[in-house]
């Protein structure tokens, strides 16, 4: 029986905003830690080839979450297919002039995009784990999300997955998710679209936004669903008090895996010094640059977190 073809927008000029679930075919929960820092790499790397924002994401222990928006091909010029080539296939790559529509029309395809991202983590999990075979399940779902209140609501939900899982009590203990992503890293090297999908709210201050949104969230999480965990009253109670914000001692909490995580931390000087040290002791051979420890001035911190 033919496959039902894909529904997605093809309007010129008109984003398109879509709700992403993918299922692995493997029984229990096989992601962990490693898998999942991974995952979240590899979403980062196709997000800035291809067209795309990325609004939310949650990677489970048996699936992942995306909620994105594509830009339509027409938008994008003939210089910037070639700039997305190269970043895909590298900068001494000749480019193939004649196919430059043919790319167009990939790096603004929503399936492009997603197979990219599952053949790769496929090849990682399996090379791990020295098997072979099918890592994913049926082919990726994918619903097309209005923008407006839809999106927020479809955006909480996904942020909401390890709470109703019974994980965490707060959407921001669980780095694997967007939630996480912002609190936990300060939305490092920009991967997560700004906006949060309501770009009309708190237009040109971002933490009015972001603090709008939080309080949504919980009080989202705080409503019973059957046979699911929530956001607990006292939890709800503790982030009104504090009118949904993170102020800077919150934040630092969330910082602290740097302690743990990294491989170097402390001051600029102290961590180059150390790398030259122990720079045998690092699995990638790239040269390693230390990065700034957001949130905690005149910090920097080697290894990058997914890689610890």
């Amino acid at each position: 029986m033919p496959r039902v073809p894909r529904m997605v927008v093809t309007d010129s000029g008109q984003k398109a905003a879509y709700h992403v679930i993918s299922r692995t075919a493997l029984d229990g929960l096989p992601f962990g830690k490693v898998e999942k820092d991974e995952l979240v790499r590899i979403i980062q790397r196709y997000s800035v080839i291809y067209s795309v924002e990325v609004l939310g994401f949650a990677i489970m222990g048996n699936h992942f979450h995306l909620l994105v928006q594509v830009s339509p091909g027409d938008s994008m010029s003939n210089e910037e297919v070639r700039r997305r080539f190269h970043l895909l296939y590298g900068e001494g790559t000749e480019f193939p002039e004649g196919r430059v529509d043919e790319y167009r029309e990939r790096f603004s395809s929503l399936s492009a995009y997603v197979k990219d991202i599952k053949q790769r983590f496929s090849c990682f999990y399996n090379k791990r784990k020295k098997r072979k075979g099918t890592l994913w399940g049926e082919r990726f779902k994918s619903v097309i999300v209005e923008q407006g209140n839809t999106l927020i609501h479809c955006l909480a939900y996904i942020d909401l997955n390890a709470v109703r899982a019974g994980i965490v009590k707060r959407p921001e203990d669980y780095r694997w998710c967007s939630m996480g992503y912002h609190f936990q890293t300060g939305n490092k090297d920009g991967f997560l679209s700004s906006d949060l999908g309501m770009p009309d709210l708190g237009v040109g201050d971002p933490s009015t936004r972001f603090r709008t949104y939080r309080e949504y969230l919980y009080h989202l999480g705080a409503i019973d669903k059957r046979g699911k965990a929530k956001i607990s009253r006292k939890v709800l109670d503790e982030e009104a008090a504090q009118g949904f914000d993170m102020n800077r001692l919150r934040r630092f909490r969330y910082r602290s895996r740097y302690f743990t995580d990294s491989g170097i931390i402390g001051s600029r000087a102290f961590v180059e010094a150390q790398y030259e040290t122990f720079k045998d002791h690092f699995q990638s051979a790239r040269v390693k640059i230390p990065k700034r420890v957001k949130g905690i001035e005149g910090m920097y911190s080697l290894k990058r977190l997914s890689e610890a």
